[in-house]
């Protein structure tokens, strides 16, 4: 029988030469580590640099007409960081390296002059954070022909439609989008009579004109239409609040036989001052109330209290609706070129529009750009107060939705 005995190494060899040894071994491994880091350094790809590039003038924005809601100057700017920052996290194990170049010019600046300084040296990606005519002046450009520009910010439908631009991808809802995803769930409600209840502004025209429009879509019927044109000059002061808050039930007196009160409000004139104020108690839904939004504060499906989270260490506030589109423009460039392993902006674009492209939005399903009219598909957000959690795809119902609502028509 073969007897295995236990031998010590000091028996071997003293133990000064058993360090020494050991001390030879070690050296020898470090010396071969330090070689081939630098052999694997020298053989390394070059890290591909793409450059992202955010455009906006200092506008005057509308001021939010409710206290509680703040008064941002960098809205949009915050999500576009926060996304080129992703992209910087996922791109180092790819050689990829992002950079945000901030572009924020006065109110009476020469865009399109900035616009070509950006695409000098080549078709370039822009977070377009401009009003229509600046949006326009920058992809009219012979030099913008192949760039990308992202529109965060506008819902024109005109915008997608008689001023379509082949090289502006909306990834801001569009208001028939929002009017689209309403009208679908207040008929499924049963509410098909709506009272709608507009502002002045253009905006606000534009966006009535798609409820008109949704109305006969799915079947829902204004039963009458007004125009609130009262102006409180700064409604956030005490007396412009008590102002509109006292008219609500005067300008809403006496109206045709409705289920809801659909407010048309964009740019917070007198909106939020409608709930709980009509002269009959209606629910509230449009602009305010029960809204069609891409993304609120209140979301939180789909990992999405991770996003607000992570959104709020970073920028030390809540994420805004233009927030989440500046932040999934710059993460569509980063997943384009994560996945198609190109970086020049042709093949990014190429990519994009191809049915290969998706990106993660928080919204429980792929997200992607039509190829006619490069709209961004995505799930709208309805939030009021209280808060339901529907969430509804931009033009129909989620294959959630639509799976639940036929289970309870067939169960009627």
């Amino acid at each position: 029988m073969l007897r295995v005995r236990p031998v010590q190494i000091s028996t071997i060899l003293p133990i000064r030469y058993f360090n020494h040894a050991a001390g030879l071994v070690c050296a020898a491994c470090v010396a071969s580590l330090v070689a081939f880091g630098a052999s694997a350094e020298e053989n390394a790809a070059p890290v591909a640099k793409i450059t992202l590039h955010y455009l906006t003038k200092d506008y005057d924005e509308p001021i939010p007409l409710s206290l509680v809601a703040k008064i941002l100057t960098d809205n949009g700017l915050q999500g576009a960081r926060l996304g080129v920052a992703d992209n910087d996290k996922s791109g180092r194990f790819v050689n990829q390296e992002y950079t945000l170049v901030e572009h924020v010019l006065p109110a009476d600046a020469d865009v399109a002059a900035e616009a070509k300084t950006i695409l000098a040296d080549g078709p370039a990606a822009i977070i377009a954070d401009l009003e229509a005519e600046d949006l326009l002046a920058v992809a009219d450009l012979p030099e913008a022909k192949g760039a990308i520009v992202f529109n965060v910010r506008l819902s024109d439908d005109s915008l997608r439609a008689q001023q379509c631009r082949k090289n502006v991808f909306d990834v801001a809802l569009s208001y028939a989008m929002c009017a689209d995803a309403l009208a679908q769930y207040l008929v499924w409600k049963k509410w098909p009579k709506w009272f709608l209840l507009a502002g002045t502004a253009p905006s606000d025209a534009d966006y009535a004109a798609m409820v008109t429009r949704a109305a006969g879509r799915f079947g829902g019927k204004i039963v009458e239409e007004r125009v609130y044109e009262f102006d409180a000059a700064n409604p956030r002061t005490d007396s412009g609040h008590q102002q509109i808050q006292t008219q609500m039930p005067q300008v809403t007196q006496g109206a045709s036989s409705h289920d809801v009160v659909w407010i048309v409000d964009t740019v917070e004139r007198f909106g939020e001052y409608v709930p709980y104020r009509l002269a009959e108690p209606r629910p509230v839904v449009g602009t305010q109330g029960l809204s069609a939004v891409a993304w609120h504060r209140s979301y939180e499906q789909y990992a999405g209290t991770q996003m607000q989270n992570r959104f709020e260490r970073f920028a030390k506030r809540t994420m805004t609706e233009r927030n989440f589109s500046a932040w999934l423009s710059a993460r569509s460039i980063g997943e384009a070129a994560l996945r198609s392993s190109k970086t020049g902006i042709p093949d990014l674009r190429t990519y994009i529009l191809s049915p290969a492209f998706t990106v993660a939005g928080f919204k429980g399903e792929s997200l992607s750009f039509r190829q006619w009219d490069t709209q961004h598909r995505q799930a709208d957000a309805d939030h009021g107060s209280p808060l339901p959690r529907l969430y509804v795809a931009a033009g129909r119902l989620s294959a959630r939705e639509e799976s639940e609502r036929h289970a309870r028509l067939r169960h009627a």
